[in-house]
């Protein structure tokens, strides 16, 4: 009787941690339709930043826990940036930036993504902004040079070069 016990009180356990992990992935949602995305940010003046990963994608998984959902969550970045992710190997059909439907995994072909989990940010017509961030083989700087090109990609919006 114990041991059935104990085995509930895990399992309940697992399954809240779970909930609360997919929660916290969720905070990031995935791309459905970039021309809504496009008009939203459009009239904020800001970037579409894209966080293309892959489901059990240890990089992509550290690269949202650690910098990605703590950053939406700070209110500095919701005047310089709107975030989204693509699935990568996903068949999910997503509406592009001129409305033709495609699917996650053929729009990051088209975006020549090879290595998981990699940024790009876009403006509301779907131009590349600044250069990806590839991998994340530095976590140390990797904050730093996410803001870094953040920062670059809203000073090209706002100036027009």
């Amino acid at each position: 009787m114990k041991s059935a016990n104990r085995l509930l009180v895990f399992i309940l356990t697992w399954i809240a941690c779970a909930c609360a992990y997919a929660q916290e992935q969720a905070e990031i949602p995935l791309v459905r339709d970039f021309t809504l995305e496009a008009k939203a940010a459009e009239a904020k003046g800001v970037p579409i930043l894209v966080m293309f990963g892959r489901r059990n994608c240890a990089f992509c998984d550290q690269l949202l826990k650690e910098f990605l959902v703590p950053m939406s969550h700070n209110a500095e970045y919701d005047s310089k940036v709107i975030m989204r992710q693509v699935d990568a190997g996903s068949s999910a059909k997503l509406r592009l930036f001129n409305g033709k439907i495609t699917t996650h995994a053929r729009f990051s072909k088209t975006n020549k993504i090879q290595l998981t989990p990699t940024i790009k940010l876009f403006d509301a017509q779907g131009n590349e902004l600044v250069e990806p961030l590839v991998g994340l083989s530095t976590p140390d700087y990797y904050g730093g040079f996410l803001d870094q090109r953040i920062d670059e990609a809203l000073a090209k919006l706002r100036t027009g070069k």
